[in-house]
């Protein structure tokens, strides 16, 4: 098949392209998992500095 005739080479192609679609699902399933983090929650409200920089 394909000029590949050694049974072991054929079961690491296999297992590549399993790892790789395993993956692929893995990512989708876990996209958006994980803490919902608000864009302006890190940035400090105006006002007097901590520290002035010279």
């Amino acid at each position: 098949m394909l000029g590949i005739d050694d049974p072991q080479i054929w079961i690491a192609y296999v297992l590549c392209f399993l790892s790789a679609l395993g993956c692929i699902i893995y990512g989708a399933l876990k996209w958006n998992d994980g803490q919902e983090e608000d864009v302006g929650s890190t940035v400090k409200p105006t006002g007097i500095p901590d520290e002035e920089v010279y």
